[in-house]
């Protein structure tokens, strides 16, 4: 597949899209960022990438996104967190989907790549996550992804080109929330939730972005499903020390029974809704933990594509290099 065209990202203000539109700039591909209105656009400025503010609740201010050749969406743009209810994620996560992709159809766009989470199977049943298990979301913020995964195959069925892709739990550089943060940056947490036993599935955000752009290139994979996952599985215990380790905090060495950090969760998150913000231990968050979180990403290795942080050792090694040298 050949773009000459602009490669619109969706959600670009964000950690993982930011990621994005950095590795679309260094690919020599012209890019139009957006995502709500802000003053700071310095970090696109640096790329040389034109930032246009819109509103995915807002299907108006999405009509400038396609002006000119927009031959190829990446869409980022969601609400992202276990706290918001489903009446505020429904019209980003959901109906801003069904605009964006409506604008994609009119426009002739050649390939939609669409963001979603690995939350759409709900929580784990014993054995790795394929792209072919049935889709339970039991939290609001999944329901919300695999709604928005359903008008992506309703709008494939009347012609667009897309692909789907569920990242797990994403960590890098510039991370500040979600779960990946306690991967990314010095953090506090001073003790193991539960027996520190359970299996994890975590992804670079680098990594994101390259298998994003990889994806979009491949037309014969048009209307395919991909998980996006490294290839090793620490186990909760180890890789909170190792991030520990990792930006000079103090390893975390007791362990907290879970029915004691889900009571913590809960008064986080009373005293989040007071304050009008998301809470940094979000409680159903917390619920993953009380099993193993493992992700299958053969499909997408089965293509050719290859991950620069296939370890999550590694990975963190390499973290820490980027932090320390920042530090000096």
């Amino acid at each position: 597949m050949t773009y000459s065209g602009i490669s619109l990202v969706t959600g670009a203000a964000g950690f993982l899209g930011s990621h994005v539109v950095e590795c679309l700039t260094k690919k020599g591909v012209k890019v139009r960022a957006t995502a709500r209105p802000r003053q700071d656009t310095s970090f696109f400025e640096r790329l040389g990438v034109a930032y246009v503010g819109a509103d995915l609740s807002n299907p108006s201010t999405l009509l400038p996104l396609f002006e000119g050749n927009v031959d190829r969406v990446f869409h980022l743009g969601a609400i992202c967190n276990f706290s918001t209810p489903y009446e505020k994620l429904y019209p980003v996560n959901v109906k801003g989907v069904e605009a964006i992709t409506r604008l994609a159809l009119e426009n002739k766009v050649k390939k939609f790549i669409h963001v979603t989470s690995t939350s759409v199977y709900g929580y784990y049943n014993g054995t790795p996550y394929t792209e072919k298990d049935i889709r339970h979301p039991e939290n609001d913020y999944g329901r919300s992804k695999r709604d928005g995964e359903d008008v992506l195959f309703k709008r494939m069925e009347q012609g667009l080109a897309a692909i789907i892709v569920r990242p797990c739990t994403v960590y890098g550089p510039r991370c500040t929330d979600g779960a990946g943060k306690v991967f990314s940056r010095p953090s506090s947490i001073a003790a193991i939730p539960g027996n520190g036993r359970q299996l994890l599935s975590n992804i670079r955000a680098e990594d994101v972005a390259a298998a994003l752009y990889y994806l979009s290139e491949k037309e014969d994979l048009t209307g395919e499903v991909f998980n996006i996952s490294e290839d090793t599985y620490p186990t909760l215990g180890d890789a909170l020390k190792l991030a520990a380790e990792t930006f000079g905090s103090r390893p975390p060495k007791i362990r907290l029974p879970l029915s004691l950090v889900k009571l913590m969760a809960r008064i986080d998150g009373m005293v989040s809704g007071v304050k009008g913000t998301i809470p940094e231990l979000e409680y159903e968050a917390v619920r993953y933990l009380y099993q193993d979180y493992v992700v299958d990403n053969s499909k997408l290795k089965q293509t050719g594509f290859k991950l620069t942080y296939p370890d999550f050792y590694e990975s963190m090694k390499q973290l820490g290099e980027i932090y320390r040298s920042a530090r000096v």
